[in-house]
């Protein structure tokens, strides 16, 4: 089932796995010029034992095509992160695991909550964490039971299955929610 934690995103909270992030919270938000072009928020080496927390924002706004969008702009963070290209199989299915997370995130988005307004991608030695906002009032849920063999209602039974946790956080007097989730990186 999803989670919806009472703590702000980047602070995971005590994690007995060990799947922690960095202490202190969020990593630094990203600045995302005007045309939704986004700017690392710290260097673009990738996470490992030297490297620290990575950041990317994108703005939704006057966007169209926009799983497509996500898709490709989590691609790119992926290669500059290291991800890809890959030497495993392994960590090819990590990454495609994380740009089909982001495509049904995107499109639960479009299909139930007016459409995204921004995704935010962090990435530290042990987690990347997935973030969608938009303005819908909904809340996401895998649809009970989960019925296999017909169309549609799939995407957060997906999320649910391929994320090491996942959930929804509102903000007090402000419409909207971010929808976000978290995956393991690639050892």
């Amino acid at each position: 089932m999803s989670t919806t934690r009472p703590y702000p995103p980047g602070d995971r909270g005590p994690e007995p796995s060990g799947a922690s992030g960095t202490p202190g919270g969020a990593a630094p938000a990203a600045a995302v010029p005007d045309g939704g072009v986004a700017v690392p928020a710290a260097p673009a080496s990738p996470p490992g034992p030297s490297g620290g927390t990575q950041a990317r924002r994108l703005s939704f706004e006057d966007q169209s095509g926009v799983v497509p969008l996500a898709r490709d702009f989590t691609r790119q963070a992926l290669y500059d992160w290291g991800w890809l290209p890959t030497a495993t199989a392994d960590r090819r299915a990590a990454a495609e695991d994380v740009l089909l997370v982001v495509s049904e995130l995107v499109t639960n988005a479009c299909l139930h909550a007016e459409g995204p307004d921004l995704l935010t991608i962090t990435c530290d030695r042990k987690v990347i964490r997935l973030e969608v906002t938009d303005r819908g009032t909904g809340q996401p849920s895998p649809r009970t039971p989960h019925r296999a063999g017909r169309p549609g209602g799939h995407g957060m039974f997906i999320v649910q299955r391929l994320c090491l946790d996942w959930g929804v956080l509102r903000a007090p007097d402000i419409a909207g929610k971010t929808v976000w989730a978290e995956l393991g990186t690639p050892s």
